[in-house]
């Protein structure tokens, strides 16, 4: 199966943060044949293991998020459906946008209100409402309150190398996990390693914190995405599409892991930017660090365009960059960092 088909199948399976069992019913299908096990722990976040044969191995722990950010029905007006985000969405994007409700069988949706009299303003979310063609009675009957929604988009390809589509903020790096796990097949190992598809982090990053703390892994990389530069960002704060892995740097981050991550992309020639992570990463990464004893973290980072909106864009140069720099990066790191200091 191609990257790309592997990525329709990730972010076409519907997940809003707090509502990711199907996402991860997907992500535990495409990661069981790359792993030595694969389960689903207490909170819905899917884990696997791929170990080394070693006896008393060190553990290194890859995250990537499933959640996607979304919708959640909160009342029912007229038959219109009231509601409220999961995550981080700006009003100005959702008039007129398809949804899928996430009811048995699932609804389409069109979120509907009017705009405001001055046109310099965005509608404010309480005025706007899902229009799904029923009646009160019907509406009620059919969309309890507490159901969930997604975006309701098709993932495609957007010119030679790059994806366009919901949700790959952050199953993209999913997948990333997946493509390392097969670079790994021919590599010697020197520690057991965890990969992670957490759930929640778009609200609270409970799926990475309780199992980082079930796994209590030596060290840990979050793998999520950053703001690839576009026509309305650009500048250091946004990195251009195609052009590798970004490796963050601040207090978050242990300095001898990302000194080794720069050292390994330097040795494989991989191109790579740095980013500079000065407070909070706005990743697992955050929670991981400080949890047990303390954790030594990386944070590894793919651009993507139109974050948290229906339709991201990813280049999928930038993911098999990632990748191998993910893969030499776990090569050999039981005997050569594991011992360091911050």
């Amino acid at each position: 199966m191609s990257a790309f088909e592997q990525l329709v199948q990730l972010t076409q399976s519907p997940g809003p943060t707090g509502f990711e069992g199907a996402a991860a019913q997907t992500a535990a299908e495409l990661l069981r044949p790359l792993a030595d096990e694969v389960w689903t722990d207490a909170m819905g976040s899917v884990l696997g293991v791929k170990r080394c044969g070693k006896a008393g191995a060190k553990k290194i722990l890859l995250d990537a998020h499933l959640d996607e950010v979304g919708l959640i029905v909160t009342g029912h007006d007229r038959g219109y459906l009231r509601f409220s985000t999961l995550g981080g969405i700006d009003p100005r994007i959702l008039p007129n946008r398809e949804v899928t409700v996430l009811t048995t069988p699932p609804l389409t949706g069109i979120v509907s209100g009017a705009l405001p009299e001055d046109g310099d303003k965005a509608a404010a979310m309480s005025d706007l409402r899902i229009d799904v063609g029923l009646s009160q009675q019907e509406a009620q009957a059919r969309v309890p309150v507490g159901t969930p929604v997604a975006y309701r988009e098709s993932t495609f390809r957007l010119g030679e190398t790059r994806v366009a589509g919901k949700s790959l903020d952050d199953r993209s790096c999913f997948y990333l996990l997946l493509r390392t796990l097969e670079l790994l097949r021919e590599r010697e190992l020197d520690v057991d390693v965890y990969v992670l598809g957490s759930v929640g982090e778009e609200v609270d990053s409970r799926g990475a914190i309780t199992a980082t703390y079930g796994i209590a892994p030596d060290c840990a990389v979050a793998v999520d995405v950053t703001f690839g530069s576009s026509a309305d960002c650009s500048g250091d704060e946004c990195f251009p599409l195609g052009s590798g892995p970004v490796i963050g740097v601040g207090p978050n981050i242990a300095q001898w892991m990302f000194r080794r991550m720069k050292a390994k992309a330097e040795a494989e020639e991989i191109p790579y930017s740095v980013e500079v992570m000065a407070g909070s990463t706005g990743t697992n990464g955050w929670d991981i660090q400080i949890l047990r004893e303390g954790i030594p973290t990386a944070i590894l980072s793919l651009p993507l365009r139109y974050m948290h909106t229906p339709l991201e864009v990813i280049d999928l140069g930038d993911v098999e960059q990632c990748a191998r720099l993910l893969a030499a990066f776990v090569g050999r790191i039981g005997e050569e960092a594991l011992s360091c200091g911050n």
